[in-house]
C-alpha cells in the first residue's frame, strides 16, 4: 500500500469523505450474525436524493485524474493515496461499499500526454498549465472549464553569486531559460518590461529545449544566471554549491499589484462530466482542498508521498515543497487572479491563450 506509513488513513478517509461502510462487518471478524427477516415485497427506495448545502442533489461519481510530475501533481498526493487506501479496502469485496467519491489516477511526464485523452474522453480532468487550460477551451469550443488554480507561480531567478538582488540587476546580463512559447517567457518578458528592462535588447536570454540543460549551464560554468521551475531549482542546488534564490517572479509579480496573480497550473474538467455531477465535483474540490491543505500543513510526510509515487524523489520534495506555491484556489477568487493572468498574457501573445480570452463558462463558480 502507498504512503500507509506517512498518514493516519483512517481518520483522513474519514475527513476527505471516503468512507467506506462494511455492511457485514461481523461476519468478516468471524463472528455470526443473526439472519434478518426477510420482507414479504421488495422494499422501494423512491424517496428524494439527499440534498447539499446549496440545494443541488448529493452525489458521488467515479472520476479519472491525469497530473503531470511536479508542483501540479504534489498537492494530489494525500489524495491519491487515501484513494488507493480506499480502493485497496473495496477491492474484492462486495460487503464494501464506498459512500463518497472514488478516483483513478494517471501522472504524465508533459501536457501532451494529457490533452488528447481529456477531449477524447479517456480523462474527466486534468491538471495543465494555466494557459493551455485557455487553449482547450477554445479549441473545444467551450467543452473544458477550469475548476480550481492549483499552482501559482513555481518560477525562480537562480545565481551563482552575488549580483542580482533585484529585477533591475538583470539588465546588461544573460539568462539560460528553458520553455520558450509558455509560461516561463510570458512571465519573464512581461516582468522585465514592467521593470523598464526591454527583453530584446537589455538583456540576452538563452533558450534551452529543457530544464535540465540549465542546470547543466550552471554546473559546467557556462552560465551564472538561469530562470528555473521549482522542483528543478532544489535540484540544482543540490548540484551546484553556493547557487541561491536571486528572486522569486511570484514575490515580483505581487510586487505590481495588478489584481492578477502568477498561475502555472490548474485543474480542468469535460464539462459533460461536471454538468453531470456538479454535487460530486464540489466534493472533489472539497477532497482536494484538504489534500493541499495536508501537503503543505506536513511536507515531511507528503514527501514521502511525491516520492513513493515517482513525482521526484522524496529529499528533493521535502526541500522544494515549501517554494512550490501549492494552492487550491476556487470560485470567484479563482476567476479573478486567473483571468487577470490571462490577460496579461493575451496581452503579450494572443496565441498564448488559443487567440481570444474564454467566456465567463470557462471558470466554475466562478
Amino acid at each position: 500500500m502507498k504512503g500507509r506509513k506517512a498518514m493516519n488513513w483512517k481518520k483522513k478517509l474519514l475527513a476527505l469523505g471516503l468512507s467506506l461502510t462494511l455492511t457485514l462487518s461481523l461476519t468478516a471478524c468471524g463472528q455470526k450474525t443473526s439472519e434478518p427477516e426477510q420482507p414479504e415485497e421488495p422494499t422501494q427506495t423512491e424517496e428524494p436524493a439527499d440534498k447539499t448545502q446549496d440545494g443541488t442533489e448529493a452525489a458521488t461519481a467515479h472520476f479519472r485524474i491525469a497530473a503531470l510530475k511536479g508542483p501540479t501533481a504534489m498537492g494530489l498526493v494525500e489524495l491519491m493515496s487515501l484513494s488507493d487506501t480506499a480502493n485497496e479496502m473495496m477491492e474484492g469485496k462486495e460487503n464494501v461499499v464506498s459512500t463518497g467519491n472514488t478516483y483513478e489516477f494517471t501522472l504524465a511526464g508533459s501536457a501532451d500526454e494529457v490533452t488528447p485523452a481529456l477531449i477524447k474522453g479517456d480523462l474527466d480532468m486534468a491538471c495543465v498549465p494555466a494557459n493551455l487550460a485557455a487553449v482547450l477551451y477554445g479549441k473545444t469550443g467551450g467543452a473544458v472549464e477550469v475548476l480550481a488554480v492549483n499552482t501559482l507561480g513555481v518560477l525562480y531567478i537562480v545565481e551563482n553569486g552575488e549580483t542580482v538582488q533585484s529585477m533591475a540587476d538583470l539588465k546588461g546580463q544573460t539568462i539560460v531559460a528553458a520553455g520558450k512559447g509558455s509560461t516561463p517567457e510570458y512571465a519573464l518578458r512581461y516582468l522585465l518590461t514592467e521593470n523598464g528592462i526591454d527583453p530584446d535588447k537589455d538583456v540576452t536570454i538563452d533558450w534551452k529545449s529543457e530544464h535540465s540543460e540549465c542546470v547543466a549551464a550552471l554546473a559546467s560554468g557556462q552560465a551564472a544566471i538561469a530562470l528555473l521551475p521549482q522542483p528543478f531549482v532544489t535540484v540544482a542546488q543540490t548540484k551546484i554549491e553556493g547557487l541561491r534564490m536571486a528572486l522569486d517572479l511570484t514575490a515580483e509579480w505581487d510586487k505590481l499589484d495588478n489584481g492578477s496573480a502568477l498561475i502555472t497550473g490548474v485543474i480542468v474538467a469535460r464539462r459533460d462530466v461536471v454538468e453531470a455531477n456538479p454535487g460530486a465535483v464540489d466534493s472533489f474540490l472539497q477532497n482536494y482542498a484538504a489534500s493541499v491543505e495536508g501537503v503543505n500543513g506536513n511536507t515531511a510526510e507528503a514527501a514521502a508521498l511525491v516520492g513513493e509515487y515517482g513525482i521526484v524523489d522524496a529529499a528533493v520534495a521535502e526541500k522544494a515543497l515549501p517554494y512550490c506555491n501549492i494552492v487550491c484556489i476556487t470560485g470567484s477568487e479563482m476567476k479573478d487572479k486567473l483571468s487577470g493572468y490571462l490577460q496579461v498574457l493575451a496581452d503579450a501573445e494572443p496565441s498564448s491563450v488559443g487567440g481570444t480570452l474564454p467566456g465567463d463558462d470557462f471558470y466554475y463558480g466562478g
